[in-house]
């Protein structure tokens, strides 16, 4: 065995033998595929892949390198990464570094020239899985033995699964920010509106987007309290996407319904399109194998478009596809909703929106980076909840507003 093998060893036994890519080492994980052809560097450094080996099934992936403008976070976040042909060089004039470069920096283990598609047919199959990389001396034991299958396949099943696991606390902002808003070439423009948003493993791009449109965006840490919120005095509050399974995230979700009852407008992304539907009083469960990448198609059902479109999730609301639903939670608290968007490969739950309380999100990712765009309107349309409708029935007393309620002497902020 050369020194540049690395193993993927995956959980039901099925191994891949192909070449170290990144750093050297172990690393395991939950194993999921990307299908987009483009925009590897805003996947990779994406938290919501935290914990995760991400299998790139495009086959040339590293062509573009990696520069510093690209990023979506301070550092890498998936757990591994798995490619069938990495570039032999970078052919971008934006690129600092290749992308084998910027994997061993952030001591990212990687695995090469493996049948990435017999691996995502697998996948596809069997469903995601735990997994592992490994490489250099993780392929040997203390006295210099070569591992075998066995030994690598134990600590692929010592790996902690996705299903209950809270991760937000891990990828979230340690300490608050604020980003200005940004109209034409001026900075620091008087805000339209002034946004919270509570980063569950939030992508830098989110609140340039807001910023674009005038607004002014708060950004706090998964452990915000309700106080901390309402110390900002927020037109509107904002659900990042992140990692984990939303029926862990308690806190995330009391601290949603406490918006909800001071009817503040809110948008949920990704993980934050879960947590809305869990605490309307909705379930969710975990798909298969997922979505993931910047190709797929979404009906919104309130124009009729079919939108392309960028996904990140490995969970799913269960909500009514047809027609309007009561939300289950606490009889009916929060009125009527509505699944706003839907998945066309396989009618997954891809948006909701309430028609009693101002409320929306969507499953998939309107800020993505590397596109596509179609769903830029979205936060228009929270722009246009947060300064049109929604904020006049806004209590910040002890005694919250219902659905339905109606609330005359909520104060102005």
């Amino acid at each position: 065995m050369s020194d540049d093998t690395a193993v993927l060893v995956l959980e039901d036994g099925r191994t891949f033998t192909g070449r170290a890519f990144g750093a050297r080492g172990s690393t395991v994980g939950e194993i999921v595929f990307n299908t987009g052809m483009t925009g590897y560097q805003e996947t990779l450094t994406d938290p919501s892949y935290h914990r995760q080996i991400v299998v790139m099934t495009a086959p040339h992936i590293g062509n573009t390198g990696v520069n510093d403008e690209d990023p979506e976070s301070t550092r890498i976040w998936v757990a591994g990464f798995v490619v069938r042909d990495p570039a032999i060089r970078p052919s971008s004039w934006r690129s600092t570094r290749t992308l084998d470069e910027a994997l061993a920096a952030d001591d990212v283990v990687g695995i090469s020239d493996i049948d990435t598609r017999a691996l995502t047919r697998h996948l596809r199959e069997r469903g995601v899985m735990r997994a592992g990389i490994f490489s250099g001396d993780a392929l040997r034991d203390a006295g210099g033995r070569l591992l075998v299958e066995q030994d690598l396949l134990d600590v692929v099943a010592s790996a902690p699964v996705m299903a209950g696991a809270d991760l937000a606390r891990e990828v979230t902002v340690s300490e608050p920010y604020t980003v200005e808003p940004r109209r034409g070439p001026a900075s620091g423009t008087d805000a339209v509106a002034t946004v919270v948003a509570i980063d569950l493993g939030i992508k830098s791009m989110t609140p340039q987007r807001l910023a674009e449109r005038g607004v002014r965006t708060h950004v706090l840490p998964a452990t915000a309290t309700t106080e901390d919120v309402l110390a900002l005095a927020p037109d509107g509050v904002f659900f990042s996407n992140g990692p984990g399974d939303p029926a862990a995230a308690v806190h995330e979700v009391e601290l949603l319904r406490s918006v909800l009852d001071r009817r503040i407008p809110f948008f949920g992304i990704c993980y934050g399109n879960q947590l809305l539907g869990r605490a309307l009083g909705y379930g969710t469960y975990k798909l298969t194998y997922g979505h993931r990448g910047v190709n797929q198609p979404v009906l919104d059902r309130r124009t009729q478009k079919v939108e392309i479109t960028a996904h990140n999730h490995g969970f799913a609301v269960d909500a009514p596809v047809e027609g309007e639903s009561t939300a289950p939670y606490d009889d009916g608290r929060y009125g009527r909703v509505v699944v706003s968007h839907i998945a066309l490969n396989d009618d997954v739950v891809e948006g909701l929106e309430c028609l009693d309380l101002p409320a929306f999100s969507v499953q998939y990712h309107p800020e993505a980076a590397a596109g596509p765009h179609d769903a830029d309107y979205l936060f228009d349309r929270f722009v246009e909840l947060m300064t049109t409708g929604g904020v006049e029935d806004r209590a910040t007393g002890d005694a919250p507003a219902t659905a339905t309620e109606e609330t005359t002497d909520a104060p102005s902020h």
